[in-house]
Order: C-alpha cells, then sequence, then structure tokens
C-alpha cells in the first residue's frame, strides 16, 4: 500500500480484543511495507557497520604500503557511501509510508464505526476520548509502527556485526560480542516502570483532552450560567496533573538515556585499552584494532533504536488500548460476544447483515415495550422519563444501547425483519433518527441539505414545513455581500450563529428533505414557542402524509395532531388512542403532559364525591 493508494478499499476487521493484539493486527496488515522498510534498513545499518572494516583494510595498506590494495579500499569506501545514503533515504521513505498507512486505517476504521453507531457512541465513550484516540493516539501508534522496521534492521545488523568481528579479530571480537547483548538489555529492568509512568501521563492526558473537549462544547451554556470558570479550574488542576505525570516519565527516560551513554563509553574505554594491550604483544595488528573500536563506535548508532522501539511501544501501547475499546464497539451489545471464538478470528465478531429488505408500508414494532408504529400514520410516542425517551429514539433506528435482560429482545421489527440484520445503508435508508440535539455542519445551506435522500422532497418545502423563513433571513443578513441566495450562505461550526431554535429547525428540515420510510423525530420543536411549534406540526402531517412517522414529544400541540398516541408507562406501552381520548381517560397520560400533581389528579374525583367520603378519605391521606 502507497500513500496515493489511500485510503484503502477496505481497512478490514480489526482484531480489538486489547491493545497489543491490535498492534500485531496492523502489523499484519503491513507485511510488505515493513519488509520494504527492514531490507532498506539492512542495506543502511549494512553500510555503516561496513565503513569501520574497510578504513581498518585501509590503514593495513598504507602501514604495508600496498597501493593496489589502498586504491581497492577506496571503491569500497565510495559504494558504501552509496548504500549508507540511498538506505537511508528509502528507509525514512518507507518507514514514514508505514506510519502513515497505519495511520490512515486506524482514522478509516474509527471514522467507519463512528458512522456505524451514530449519536450512540457518545453514551457509551465520551466526545472527548473518541476526539484523542482520532488525534494523538493515532499519531502514536503510527511511531510504532513505524519504528518496528528499522528495530529490526538495527536488530539484526548487531548480530551480523559481533559475528563478522569475531571473525575478523577473535581476541577483541569476544569482547564487543559479550558487551553488545550488555548494553541492549542493561536498561530491560526499567522499562516496566517506564512504560508505568507513560501509561499515567497519557491516561492523565486523555482525562484532560475529554475535559477540555467537553468544555469546549458545552461553552455556550456555561457562560450563560456563569460556570466558565469553575470549568477552567478543573481544566488547570488536569493540565497540571498531566505535566506533573510528563516530568515523572521523563525523568525515567532520561535515566535510561543517560545508562545508554555511559556504558557504550564504558566499552569502548574497554576496547581501547585492551585493544592497545594486545597490540603491545603482537597479538592484533594496527588496522585490525582500529577496525574494532570504530566498529564499536558505529554499532553504537543502530542500538539506539532499542530505546526507540521501547518508548514506541510504551507510549502506543495505551493509545492502541483505548483505539481498541472504541473499534470493539458494536451496533448491539449482543453482536460484542456474538462469535468470539478462541482462535482470535476478529471477522468472527462481526455480525453479517444478509436479510433483505421489508417492502414498502411496513410496520415498526418494538418487541421490548410493545411499541407498534403503523406504517403510513403520524405517530406519537408519550414517555414519562427524557432519558427513556432518547433510548427508546436509538433503538428505533437500530440502535439498541441497554441490555434490557438476557430475554429482552435485542432489536426493532420493521415489516418482521430486525433492522440489526439489515446491511447498515439499508437500515439507515428505511429508518432515520433526529437527536434532540442535532448537530449541523459548518458549510453552506445547499451543502447541509446534500444528504442521501429519495428526491421526492424539495429543500424549500422542507424549509417551509419547518418553519425556516426567518432563519433564511437571519443568514442572508450576516452573509457577505455579493449573496443573494440563502442557500448559498454559510452557516458557523455547529451552527453556533443560530439560536437553539433556528438549529433545531434547519435539522428538522434536514431530516425531512431525506423523505425515509420511517423518520422518527426526539423533541423535535423543544427550542421553539408554541405559535411556530404549532405551524411546525401542521407542516410535519402536510409533508409525510402517507409516510410513517413518529415523534417522541409531551408537547400537548405536536400530539394533538398525531394520528395516534401511544404511553410508554416504566418500560412498556401502556396505552394508546388519540392524544383527546388519552388525556380523557387515562390520568398517567394526562400526569405526563399536563404536569399535573398527584393533589390535582385527585381534585376531579372528590369533587364528585359525598362530604363525608371526602372528609374521611382527606383524613385518610394527612
Amino acid at each position: 500500500m502507497q500513500i496515493s493508494d489511500l485510503p484503502y478499499p477496505d481497512p478490514g476487521v480489526p482484531d480489538a480484543r486489547s491493545g497489543p493484539r491490535f498492534l500485531w493486527w496492523l502489523g499484519r496488515g503491513q507485511i510488505g511495507g515493513q519488509a520494504k522498510s527492514l531490507a532498506w534498513g539492512l542495506l543502511h545499518f549494512g553500510g555503516v557497520a561496513g565503513i569501520p572494516y574497510a578504513v581498518g583494510m585501509g590503514v593495513e595498506a598504507a602501514v604495508n604500503r600496498d597501493g593496489d590494495r589502498l586504491l581497492w579500499v577506496g571503491g569500497l569506501l565510495a559504494l558504501l557511501g552509496v548504500a549508507v545514503s540511498v538506505g537511508d533515504a528509502m528507509l525514512h521513505r518507507t518507514a514514514v509510508t508505514n506510519w502513515i498507512t497505519a495511520a490512515a486505517r486506524v482514522q478509516q476504521l474509527l471514522a467507519r464505526r463512528t458512522a456505524e453507531l451514530g449519536s450512540a457512541l457518545t453514551r457509551r465513550v465520551a466526545a472527548g476520548e473518541v476526539v484523542a484516540v482520532s488525534t494523538g493516539d493515532v499519531e502514536k501508534i503510527g511511531w510504532f509502527v513505524e519504528a518496528v522496521s528499522r528495530f529490526l534492521a538495527a536488530a539484526l545488523t548487531l548480530v551480523i556485526g559481533c559475528v563478522v568481528l569475531l571473525f575478523y579479530a577473535p581476541t577483541i571480537g569476544v569482547v564487543v560480542a559479550i558487551g553488545m547483548p550488555v548494553l541492549a538489555l542493561a536498561v530491560l529492568p526499567l522499562l516496566p516502570r517506564a512504560t508505568q509512568r507513560a501509561d499515567v501521563q497519557r491516561e492523565k492526558a486523555g482525562k484532560a483532552t475529554e475535559l477540555a473537549a467537553d468544555t469546549v462544547a458545552g461553552l455556550r451554556v456555561l457562560r450563560g450560567i456563569g460556570g466558565e470558570e469553575l470549568f477552567l479550574g478543573r481544566y488547570r488542576v488536569a493540565s497540571q496533573e498531566v505535566r506533573e505525570a510528563a516530568v515523572r516519565s521523563a525523568r525515567m527516560w532520561a535515566l535510561i538515556s543517560a545508562i545508554q551513554v555511559l556504558l557504550p563509553g564504558v566499552l569502548l574505554i574497554t576496547v581501547v585499552w585492551y585493544g592497545a594491550a594486545l597490540v603491545l604483544d603482537g597479538r592484533l595488528d594496527v588496522g585490525e584494532l582500529v577496525a574494532a573500536f570504530s566498529a564499536v563506535a558505529t554499532m553504537l548508532y543502530p542500538l539506539r533504536h532499542f530505546e526507540e522501539i521501547a518508548m514506541a511501544y510504551s507510549f502506543s501501547r495505551p493509545s492502541a488500548k483505548r483505539a481498541a475499546r472504541v473499534l470493539a464497539l458494536t451496533r448491539t451489545d449482543a453482536d460484542a460476544s456474538k462469535g468470539a471464538e478462541d482462535t482470535g478470528d476478529a471477522k468472527g465478531r462481526e455480525r453479517a447483515a444478509v436479510a433483505e429488505a421489508p417492502a414498502p408500508g411496513a410496520d415498526l414494532y418494538d418487541p421490548r415495550t410493545g411499541l407498534l408504529v403503523p406504517a403510513g400514520r403520524f405517530t406519537a410516542v408519550v414517555c414519562g422519563d427524557p432519558d427513556l425517551a432518547g433510548r427508546l429514539a436509538e433503538r428505533l433506528g437500530g440502535h439498541p444501547i441497554d441490555s434490557g435482560g438476557d430475554d429482552a429482545p435485542a432489536s426493532v421489527l420493521l415489516g418482521g425483519v430486525a433492522l440489526d440484520d439489515l446491511a447498515l445503508d439499508t437500515a439507515r435508508t428505511l429508518v432515520l433518527v433526529q437527536d434532540k440535539d442535532p448537530v449541523l455542519l459548518s458549510g453552506t445551506l445547499r451543502e447541509l441539505f446534500d444528504v442521501p435522500a429519495s428526491g421526492a422532497v424539495e429543500a424549500s418545502a422542507a424549509l417551509a414545513a419547518a418553519q425556516c423563513a426567518d432563519v433564511l433571513d437571519a443568514l442572508l443578513q450576516s452573509a457577505p455581500e455579493g449573496v443573494g441566495d440563502p442557500m448559498d450562505a454559510r452557516i458557523t461550526e455547529r451552527g453556533r450563529s443560530l439560536s437553539g431554535g433556528q438549529r433545531q429547525r434547519l435539522a428538522l428540515a434536514r431530516s425531512l428533505v431525506t423523505d425515509p420510510e420511517v423518520l422518527v423525530l426526539d423533541e423535535p420543536t423543544s427550542a421553539v414557542d408554541s405559535h411556530t411549534e404549532a405551524r411546525i406540526a401542521e407542516g410535519i402531517c402536510a409533508l409525510r402524509a402517507g409516510r410513517t412517522t413518529v415523534v417522541l414529544a409531551s408537547s400537548p400541540l405536536l400530539l394533538d395532531r398525531a394520528d395516534r398516541v401511544v404511553l410508554i408507562h416504566e418500560g412498556k406501552a401502556a396505552a394508546s388512542g388519540t392524544h383527546r381520548e388519552l388525556l380523557h381517560d387515562d390520568p398517567r397520560y394526562r400526569a405526563v403532559v399536563t404536569r399535573e400533581t398527584e393533589e390535582e389528579q385527585r381534585l376531579p374525583r372528590l369533587a364528585s364525591l359525598p362530604t363525608e367520603s371526602v372528609l374521611t378519605e382527606i383524613e385518610e391521606s394527612a
């Protein structure tokens, strides 16, 4: 895989059981790139390691006044110089390619998993953690993937260099062959503590990033209630904890670096002292001593990559663990363990979606709550708990986020077909869920409405149904000079330049444009006034006539326009009928919609009782 070939046509199914397994899976997917990088690394490090021997032969040729051999050595040095230069350039090129392609694969996997889970992702993982994984963690993972091939090339070069030195100058080669493994493994006892400190630093940095992301996302609300200083103080504390953890981690790595400077120096002094004694005894030539000393000095260069791979793994392991935790999430909780075999086959953990799409005009049914949404009708759902309404909306969109017990049905059915068994694209074409807090991306209004749609609903009709006339005027007034069409006016990031009600109406219009088979709206008018809400209810009814629409709301203005209203009480569909029927016949419904207290509910019944009975009941309740 080359950078020009990105993105991957298929990034694959990751092994997300743990961080190390995820790194191993990434490495297996880049065997070709790692092999190229290893080959160029061997050429580079081999050229570096070969220069001392060429210099030693040149010294011997000069001492023996052998001109032909000296000329041959000069040519060999030139060839080694070319090998060092070309190998270094290509090693860097291939290693960076491995880094970028690995990072791109991880980002593609994260983007696909985010798109698959939708808004259910932030219910399971903090939004700040997702940001941390897709930015800093991806970089750390790519760094480890890049460093692997350089480390392998350096390790093989050290082994080959020691073996060659044993044959070239056995008397001093034994010292080097013993000393090099000691240098490579000397810092091994310190690595667990360094890794632990690096993990703490990464964990605290991740929490600080989460706090910063969540604070920025809610900055407008915080300013409204005067809470920005409180959160700023929390971030200061978190950032100081990150600084302290980073200093502790840096001290350990500084100690490791110091050891890797001290011990090679000791080895060099030992080689010079012992080699000089051998020369004085006539057991070693001067050229062999120069070659041995130079070989040891140059072998310290590839030895540095032992420290790099240790650092890269220490920093990438917690990053890979976080990435694996996000990638392990699935559309349903049941899928998380379905097909997980001991063999480690990651593909066995992904549930195949093979069911055919139901015929148009199918009913939507939730077995867990007993909610039935007839096809082609406007159904309103009333829940006393707003959180329950949000979870129900997610379920209706094919994203169940609570297990509901071992025997609870896992999926909503559309025409008898489980949404989880449909291909994701098919399920989203059939059912669209709009959250109560929809997001508007930056860009022009025309780009905002450039979404997959049936084509049956024009943007102008959707805007009119959502009562967006004043929003269009506001966008046009704030647009640069020369912009005459409000569809060409730009929306700032997350629609921050608009009010909450304006953002909500634009999001509603975008949902109406898609014209799905089933449209689920969670509190679509919670941020608008009652007059606008009544007109929006009429617009939705007119535009969605003959189409299945589900609105989770408790507003009487919306409920009165629905063809059918269903009350969800204690997690189950408890009553159904029109708004007026339920308001008259069901006190539970009336309590949710009208916000009646328990005492207010008793007043109509008490008024119909004899005076003696009323007094008796009041005394008993007291």
